[in-house]
């Protein structure tokens, strides 16, 4: 459990005392936002505000991490490389996407075909490396089984290992792509995707610890509710230090923000998402727990589909923060307020968790 401590207060001191120094990288580079025509006309103010903020929660995840191995001297897991992995890549990702911006001064980075490519390499990568590395036990990473709260009977190889491989790539990265996209979308006002993500990887951390301590690979005589998760505490030190990073950086990025995360962020935490819901074996759960990523996912899906149908808006504007932006609430009160929604989402989903394991 020092792990978890230490990686979270690490990464949580390295993103605080860093991201001012950034900053001021930044503004020497006028490495600054550049904002959408078509956004609320309140956004314009913030044009040239330092971008590219995600490189600091990457570096503070990785380093706190890292410490958290070195003070309790322990060997890094396939598990938490992995997660680290995905983040780490799609990370790249989005910093390539940012740099394209702020170096051409327009709203639009990378081009979808590159953007799909880099994602997809990555993915890719992560998906088939996931089914390998078993451990003494013979647990690999991931499986595949579709999971809810825990593998479901529903395994992508029924028809043979190679189709569920096959097909377990492709379930992969449709989670890869949608939370790093869900994340994306949410990043539209001050302090929003870094408050809800601090809230939705808390969760991560609660049931990492919560599944280490029932894990089917630890108890002496493992009951049939015992979890399958094959590096749970590890994950857990990830997590917490995702949290611990989103914490220091979320002082910055508060309203009215000095840095934006960008899509370096944004991304990256989207990754960082998914990652932790394949290898924990939450993947159904995660769509509650990120359930407010989801609202801001589904609110843009309706609002586009409507408009193709009818020629009419649901919404003011889409992603659903934008709506209630135009309909004239404060930046800071929908923030605050979606923060609320987002925690509730997040009692709901560990409480559905561990009414599981009482039920079972």
């Amino acid at each position: 459990m020092r792990a978890l401590l230490i990686s979270g207060g690490l990464s949580m001191l390295i993103a605080l005392l860093g991201t001012p120094l950034f900053i001021r990288f930044l503004v020497r580079k006028q490495y600054g936002q550049f904002i959408r025509q078509d956004g609320p006309t309140a956004h314009f103010t913030k044009r040239g505000t330092p971008t590219m903020g995600g490189v600091v929660i990457i570096a503070a995840t990785l380093l706190g991490w890292i410490g958290g191995l070195v003070a309790t001297r322990t060997l890094p897991s396939a598990s938490a490389v992995l997660v680290l992995f995905l983040m780490t890549g799609l990370g790249l990702v989005g910093f390539l996407d940012d740099f394209i911006k702020i170096s051409r001064q327009r709203s639009l980075g990378l081009s979808a075909r590159w953007k799909i490519l880099g994602q997809g390499l990555v993915g890719v990568t992560f998906a088939v490396a996931a089914l390998q590395f078993p451990n003494a036990k013979f647990r690999t990473p991931a499986s595949t089984h579709i999971s809810f709260i825990r593998d479901t009977k529903l395994d992508l190889a029924f028809w043979g290992t190679t189709i569920g491989v096959i097909l377990f790539v492709l379930w992969a990265n449709f989670l890869i792509t949608a939370w790093s996209n869900a994340v994306n979308l949410t990043d539209g006002l001050d302090g929003l995707a870094t408050g809800v993500s601090l809230i939705v990887f808390g969760a991560f951390v609660i049931m990492g610890v919560w599944q280490n301590n029932q894990s089917c690979q630890v108890l002496a005589t493992a009951g049939p509710r015992c979890y399958e998760t094959r590096d749970p505490l590890d994950l857990a030190v990830v997590a917490a230090a995702i949290v611990g990073a989103c914490f220091g950086f979320l002082w910055w990025n508060a309203s009215p923000a000095k840095i934006f995360m960008g899509d370096t962020g944004s991304l990256a935490l989207g990754g960082a998402l998914a990652g932790l819901s394949i290898l924990t074996r939450t993947e159904i759960l995660a769509a509650i727990i990120g359930g407010l990523f989801v609202l801001e996912v589904m609110s843009d899906v309706i609002q586009i589909g409507f408009f193709k149908l009818t020629r009419r808006r649901v919404f003011k504007m889409a992603p659903l923060h934008h709506h209630f932006e135009l309909s004239g609430w404060g930046e800071v009160t929908i923030v605050i307020r979606f923060w609320i929604i987002a925690g509730l989402f997040v009692a709901v989903g560990v409480g559905i968790f561990y009414a599981e394991w009482v039920a079972g």
